[in-house]
Order: structure tokens, then C-alpha cells, then sequence
């Protein structure tokens, strides 16, 4: 019976980690907008990581839960999924971690054709200088800075 339930909640709780990463609904592709300009100014800053928080220990926590029940029989099988559960979950916690550090990145402001200053924050780009030609691909958050 106990087994069962298990089961039961394991397909319930990986159906729910399976449903929150899935993204917003699929749009309609809209046309990319394309400007054309030259960098004013790159500035160095530090991105914060896209990780989401939270992941890593219920990642970690869902695989010791699968370890555990394959070990044992019974009351000590029990045991062997909470001791899982919870050493996963530390262990997914702390690779978690390490990829939370903040990514280097550039605060770009570019003077487009028509006069305008456009800033665009993005990741890191060794390929762009003060004075270059470059292209200005979509708006708003998406928007990136590319050679031309």
C-alpha cells in the first residue's frame, strides 16, 4: 500500500516540477527589430544568474527519493526515501550554488542612425569596442548588441 502512495506521490511531484518549467505559452512570432548604430560607451557590470532558486534541492530531493526506494524492504525502505529525500535535496541545494554566482557582462549605449541613445545590458561580448559599427537586434529585454 505504502508503496503505492509513494509511486502515486512521486508521478504527482515530478508531473508538477515537469509543469513549472514549462515557459509562457507559445506566441505568435513577431518581426524581429533590426537598427543599425555606432558604440558610444561599454560599461563592465555584473549580471545576476538565471538560475531559479529552489530547483537544484527538489531535483536533488526527487533523485534520492528514486535512490532510496530501491534500497531495502519494509520499514527500512522507508527510512533509506526520507534519508534520500533529504540528503538529495542538501546535495542539489549546494551544486545549486555554484551556478548562482553573477555572470560578467556590458552596459553598451549605442547611438543609432537617427540620433538616438539606445543602452542595451548584455552578456559579455570581447568582440565589441567604442566606435564600432553594430547592429541592434529586438527591443526591451531581449534586445542584443551584435557586430556588424
Amino acid at each position: 500500500m505504502f508503496q503505492r502512495i509513494s509511486s502515486c506521490l512521486s508521478a504527482f511531484a515530478l508531473a508538477l516540477i515537469l509543469a513549472a518549467c514549462v515557459g509562457p505559452g507559445i506566441q505568435a512570432e513577431q518581426p524581429m527589430e533590426i537598427r543599425h548604430g555606432v558604440i558610444e560607451q561599454i560599461t563592465l557590470v555584473q549580471l545576476p544568474s538565471n538560475h531559479h532558486m529552489g530547483v537544484g534541492a527538489i531535483v536533488g530531493g526527487m533523485a534520492g527519493l528514486g535512490i532510496g526506494s530501491l534500497i531495502g524492504a519494509g520499514s527500512g525502505r522507508d527510512v533509506a526515501m526520507v534519508l534520500g529525500t533529504i540528503g538529495g535535496a542538501l546535495v542539489g541545494n549546494e551544486v545549486q550554488k555554484k551556478y548562482e554566482q553573477p555572470v560578467q557582462g556590458q552596459q553598451i549605449i549605442v547611438r543609432v542612425a537617427n540620433g538616438v541613445l539606445i543602452s542595451v545590458t548584455q552578456p559579455s561580448n570581447p568582440g565589441l569596442r567604442q566606435g564600432q559599427r553594430v547592429y541592434v537586434e529586438g527591443s526591451g529585454e531581449n534586445a542584443r548588441v551584435v557586430p556588424r
